[in-house]
């Protein structure tokens, strides 16, 4: 019995080590856009850099706790991941609160705010400067897609669900390989808005990956969206993401 309890010690303290190994360190971090001071939570990879980054841009509910899980978790697959904060500390608990916000912030000062964070990555030493990407979802699909659009350096872009531009002359700007994850379902962002825009990109010449799943509405890879919360959607677009951010940001 004793040689059992201590082989189940060693093994738990084997169990945590390895945990330990692979943690991700997070940290509170601020840096000026324009005038102002934009506050965000930046999470490191273990181990040695320089590494490859991802701007992190959240819903229209504000930097909560989900978005920055989805930064930590990409922290875990090898990336200085930036959670910015374009509400400027607010956060939204319900659809009016969010609607409010959103409708309240410039839409100028967050692209503002996102280039600046993109050239915070930049100055990072731990940074691979040429390997930056964005990602965001719902109103943060959006604002990453106006990241590939403000930034020709940008190296991959994640929308999921965001809104879109179809305007030639605005999308030759973007250089970055793009993926889109959309609903079939969705009330703002229809189909056919995604295969104009994903036809627009391709006469262009632009790298593009689209997938659009037909049993899903808008905000369908978070949890907190009861009703429309699909989780094998969920766990298909993340394999995507992990896939796509790989191919474009780890050569």
């Amino acid at each position: 019995m004793k040689k059992f309890a201590m082989l189940f010690l060693a093994t738990m303290m084997l169990s945590l080590c390895a945990v330990a190994a692979f943690a991700v360190d997070s940290k509170n971090v601020s840096y000026k856009s324009g005038d102002e001071t934009v506050q965000a939570v930046l999470y490191t990879p273990a181990g040695k850099g320089p590494f490859p980054a991802v701007i992190v841009i959240h819903e229209w509910w504000g930097l909560n706790d989900w978005v920055k899980e989805q930064a930590s978790k990409l922290a875990d697959q090898g990336y200085e991941s930036l959670a910015v904060d374009l509400y400027r500390g607010k956060v939204a608990t319900t659809p009016e609160t969010a609607h409010e916000i959103m409708r309240g912030m410039p839409e100028d000062r967050a692209v503002r705010d996102l280039r600046a964070a993109f050239d915070f990555l930049q100055a990072q030493a731990n940074v691979r400067k040429d390997r930056i990407g964005a990602i965001g979802w719902c109103m943060g699909g959006g604002y990453s897609l106006a990241v590939a659009l403000e930034e020709p350096t940008l190296a991959a872009d994640v929308i999921n669900y965001g809104r879109l531009a179809t305007d030639p002359a605005s999308l030759k700007n973007i250089h970055a390989p793009i993926l889109g994850l959309f609903g079939a379902k969705d009330q703002g962002i229809s189909p056919d808005d995604v295969h104009k825009f994903e036809g627009a990109m391709k006469q262009l010449g632009k790298k593009v990956d689209i997938k659009i799943y037909d049993d899903a509405g808008h905000g369908f890879e978070n949890p907190n969206n009861k009703d429309g919360y699909r989780a094998d959607d969920t766990a298909d677009a993340w394999k995507r993401t992990v896939n796509f951010l790989a191919e474009n940001l780890k050569k």
